[in-house]
Parts: structure tokens; C-alpha cells; sequence
């Protein structure tokens, strides 16, 4: 696995005039885990999305390093790994079609195919089921499942146990003992089940305008 840092220098983010979050000096490094933390609509989501490079910062300085050199915004997204609520599926696909479409896409760890992945959701019955019908929980064990399985250095979920149950956050939690060494993990959380692993914390509320 590749080693990545991620470094802000005084970041902010606004919208119309609203400073959402600034004065930002932070650094991610490949190999530990960080929980993003606030409550509901504090700015968890926008600060992932500047993180993982679909939003812009509207103050300050980000960059990128893998292993040591300067890493493009523009290719933070082939290094990158991405579970959250305002991610959907393609409704009109099976399950399996679902994994091979994403696969084109993200190359999977070693040893994940399909039939891994499928194993992993333990869904092999609904193998051929549209997505459409899927319940809500299935349809986020999923997204987790495809994110975990993806060969990239940077892992961020947003709300990641969000409609699964107890039984649910349990496969969660040991898809983090399995899949998260080595990489650079990000969890923006309000829920400490889902964050309760992470060795740092950054609260969004210390850094409002």
C-alpha cells in the first residue's frame, strides 16, 4: 500500500458568506485513524469533501504527498476510497453488475472478485437481485463492502453504520479490525461505536469562523 499524507494550512471553508469551518492546520498520515467529529450539519461532510479533493477550500493551503512526492489534486481520486450517505447506487443494477461496474472503476484489493466480495456481504442469494430491492441496510453494507475492497491508501466514511443494526455494526467493526491497517482512515462521525478505534479526533466545532 502506498503512503500518503495529506496536509492543511489554515483551511476554511465558506458558503455565500457562512465561514462553515477555518483556521485548519492538520495532518492525515497513511497508516492511522482519524474521527472528523460534531454534531448533525456542523460541517463534517463538507471538511471530508475537501479532503478528499471534490470540494475546494475557499481558505488556505492543502496538499498531497505519495510516497514523498507531491501528489496532483486532480489524481487524489485514483488514491482514494469513499463510503457516504449522499453516494448512491445504481438502482438498476443487480448486485453482481453493481461490483463489476465498480471494480472497472477501483481495482480491488488482492484476492477480491466478486464472488469475494458477495462472500464478505454474505448475500450470494441476492446475487441477482436489482439494488432497488434492496432494504436500506443492505444497501449501505454494500457501499462499506465496496469501499473496504478497493486496493487504495485513503479511507473515508461519512456515517458509516447509518441504517445498519446492531448485527450490522458488528460486520462494520471487523471490517475495520480487517481491512484498515496501512491505510489512512477518516471517519466523520457523531456515533462513538463508529469512531470509538480512531487514535485522533479533530472536533469541527474548534475551528468555526
Amino acid at each position: 500500500m502506498n503512503d500518503i499524507t495529506i496536509t492543511l494550512q489554515q483551511v476554511g471553508r465558506r458558503f455565500n458568506r457562512e465561514w462553515i469551518f477555518r483556521g485548519i492546520d492538520y495532518t492525515f498520515k497513511t497508516g492511522q485513524s482519524y474521527a472528523v467529529l460534531g454534531p448533525n450539519g456542523s460541517g463534517k461532510s463538507t471538511l471530508l469533501q475537501v479532503l478528499n479533493a471534490s470540494l475546494t477550500p475557499s481558505a488556505g493551503a492543502l496538499a498531497y504527498t505519495l510516497n514523498g512526492q507531491l501528489l496532483a489534486v486532480e489524481d487524489v481520486y485514483q488514491h482514494l476510497s469513499l463510503a457516504a450517505p449522499y453516494l448512491e447506487l445504481i438502482e438498476e443494477f443487480s448486485l453482481t453488475e453493481m461490483i463489476d461496474f465498480h471494480v472497472r472503476f477501483k481495482a480491488p484489493l488482492a484476492g477480491f472478485n466478486r464472488d469475494a466480495v458477495i462472500g464478505l456481504l454474505n448475500m450470494s442469494s441476492s446475487r441477482n437481485k436489482l439494488i432497488r430491492y434492496f432494504s436500506s441496510g443492505m444497501k449501505q453494507r454494500l457501499k462499506l463492502a465496496l469501499a473496504f475492497c478497493t486496493d487504495a491508501p485513503m479511507l473515508m466514511l461519512d456515517e458509516p453504520t447509518s441504517n445498519l443494526d446492531t448485527q450490522g455494526v458488528d460486520w462494520y467493526l471487523g471490517l475495520i479490525e480487517q481491512f484498515s491497517a496501512n491505510r489512512l482512515v477518516i471517519i466523520c462521525s457523531n456515533q462513538q461505536h463508529e469512531y470509538n478505534f480512531c487514535a485522533h479526533r479533530l472536533r469541527i466545532t474548534d475551528y468555526k469562523g
